[in-house]
């Protein structure tokens, strides 16, 4: 029988996609949502995916919903050309490293899309 180690990456919740708290002495299986709603939440998407015959791995969205992710994506875009056009001018280190910090918390932030 092979145990495997815990990955020391950080874990983060199946439906809200919040950090989990690390519990290194905690046995058993590891958690998997933040909260009982969020179990709650991810069991009713399970269940009217399994009624609608829709694939498992499908991901139904709102009109508005993929609005604000091509909004936020083109957020993410458009700091990466601003990085672009920076470093083609000759930009400081300190302004390219600004531009750089915004990128990624655009990216953390569509880190957290549910």
């Amino acid at each position: 029988m092979t145990v495997t180690l815990p990955s020391k990456q950080p874990r983060h919740c199946g439906w809200c996609g919040r950090r989990l708290a690390e519990n290194d002495n905690v046995r058993g299986r590891r958690r998997r949502y933040c909260g009982q709603s969020c179990r709650q939440r991810a069991y009713e998407r399970r269940t009217a995916v399994q009624r609608t015959g829709l694939p498992e791995d499908a991901v139904v969205m709102s009109d508005t919903e993929i609005a604000t992710l091509q909004d936020r994506l083109f957020q993410l875009r458009c700091a990466a050309e601003d990085v672009v056009t920076a470093a083609d001018d000759g930009a400081a280190a300190t302004e390219l490293r600004a531009l750089a910090q915004e990128i990624a918390r655009n990216a953390r932030d569509l880190e957290q899309l549910r």
